[in-house]
């Protein structure tokens, strides 16, 4: 048993239950917690004001009623006044999410059903915690850009105004366990973000696992993701290890994690909250040890609301969000995202090329980015390999889109006018590959090898 020390988390316990508060007491004080036991709403709001607090676990239903949840909510927006930075978690015991997912909607951080487990209890506790100090802080922001581009790092490029709240959020959430949900348009970098929080944790030594599981058919969505035991079907000639598994220890990001059917998001929820999944065909369960970085470009939001996202998901995921601003909106790093290109491409190719050109720089500067910064990667490929001076020239780009209004489609490549009109269905869709297909009269798979081959995929 762990002893408590004056550094321990401090923890403040509410419930107008003895018992409850007795067994809280004891779980956490076996993990080096200090914890303040109160029985009232009263309490709580006299204990927050009086003394600081690394987390708050509250019930939401006290002796005024005992299934509205109501008190616990009125609890909540008081907290919060007192003390917006505070983390709060929040317990019901009535079988059902609806008051909970309220609660989190109101700026609880996460939920517990009782009787909860303990591991889940402690695990959630030690996130809010990890996520409650980095958040009091308040590092400085040239300190926050110099970590985010130490040495050994993924390279992120973000100079702009724009991108300086996602650097100060990486920054602060990279070295917790916090999931986190990274949304943004198509192309705007968001493996980068999620290969960026993954070396900033104390999970960097361990691998991060890319899985697409928007693009996972419902027949092998459970294989790829659980794996799979011989014979458990007609192909299943091999034992086959799943995505979790192999981020055992380590990360696993989901992209495009909006475009999952409905029937797999249970299965997929069960396992983030368990951490217990089994290989299909098998009945041995597997404990997994994970951190889940998800993106979409995706409004889910919007998908939560029309039923085709499960919301108790969505909340497990995004315990924090990154929001990725488009490339229009942040075009003081379009430069330096070019020339970092060049730099890369430049050297794969053993081409010597000095730069862009002011006409060049221009056109780059000018064009509306539809495909964000994948589509400005895969131009500059391009353009270094068409170009036959020392520079290149604003002719070597081939940017259809910024000539839409005055060039005619005869004079595009076949290649050319089937990646226009995808950039613009994509665009007219926001990002939503779905929508886009269909209104394109491709299936999902297929217009995901489209962009691919374009360079505009997810």
């Amino acid at each position: 048993m762990k002893a408590e020390h004056s550094s321990a988390p401090r923890v403040l316990v509410a419930d107008d239950q003895a018992d409850v508060l007795e067994s809280l007491r004891l779980l956490l004080k076996g993990e080096g917690y200090r914890t303040e036991a109160v029985a009232s709403p009263a309490a709580v709001l006299a204990a927050v004001e009086a003394r600081d607090f690394d987390v708050a676990v509250i019930d939401l239903n006290y002796a005024r009623d005992t299934t509205s949840g109501q008190e616990g909510l009125d609890l909540l927006a008081r907290l919060q006044a007192v003390d917006s930075t505070l983390p709060v978690v929040v317990m019901t015991a009535w079988g059902s999410v609806e008051v909970a997912v309220e609660a989190m909607r109101r700026g609880a951080r996460d939920f517990v059903e009782k009787p909860w487990e303990n591991a889940r209890m402690l695990a959630i506790l030690r996130t809010q915690i990890e996520l409650g100090q980095a958040l009091r802080k308040g590092q400085r922001l040239e300190a926050e850009n110099r970590l985010l581009r130490a040495e050994g790092r993924p390279t992120l490029i973000a100079e702009s105004p724009a991108m300086q709240p996602v650097l100060q959020l990486m920054a602060r959430v990279g070295p917790s366990e916090a999931n986190v949900l990274i949304t943004g348009e198509h192309g705007t970098g968001k493996e980068v973000v999620a290969q960026t929080l993954h070396s900033l944790s104390d999970r960097a030594s361990k691998p991060m696992v890319v899985v697409n599981v928007g693009g996972l058919s419902e027949g092998v969505f459970e294989s790829e993701l659980f794996g799979h035991v011989k014979g458990a079907f007609t192909d299943a000639r091999v034992d086959r290890v799943g995505r979790f598994e192999l981020a055992d220890g380590g990360t696993l990001f989901l992209d495009e994690i909006a475009n999952v059917p409905l029937a797999q998001q249970a299965k997929l929820l069960r396992v983030i909250e368990t951490g217990e999944s089994e290989r299909v065909g098998s009945s041995k369960t597997r404990r997994v040890n994970v951190r889940i970085l998800s993106a979409t470009n995706a409004k889910i939001k919007e998908e939560v609301a029309a039923g085709r996202f499960r919301e108790d998901l969505l909340f497990r995921l995004n315990t924090i969000e990154i929001h990725l601003p488009p490339l229009r909106e942040r075009r003081e790093d379009i430069a330096l995202l070019a020339m970092h290109f060049l730099g890369q491409h430049r050297q794969r190719y053993r081409k010597a090329l000095g730069g862009f050109d002011a006409a060049a720089m221009q056109a780059l500067l000018a064009h509306p980015w539809p495909g964000n910064v994948r589509e400005l990667n895969h131009v500059v490929e391009r353009a270094l390999l068409m170009a036959q001076g020392d520079v290149v020239r604003a002719g070597d780009l081939g940017l259809v889109a910024a000539r839409e209004g005055g060039q005619r489609l005869e004079e595009m490549s076949l290649e050319e006018v089937e990646s226009f009109l995808i950039q613009k269905t994509l665009a007219r869709y926001d990002g939503n590959v779905s929508q886009a297909a269909q209104a394109l009269g491709l299936s999902r798979s297929g217009l995901y090898r489209r962009l691919k081959r374009h360079g505009l995929s997810h």
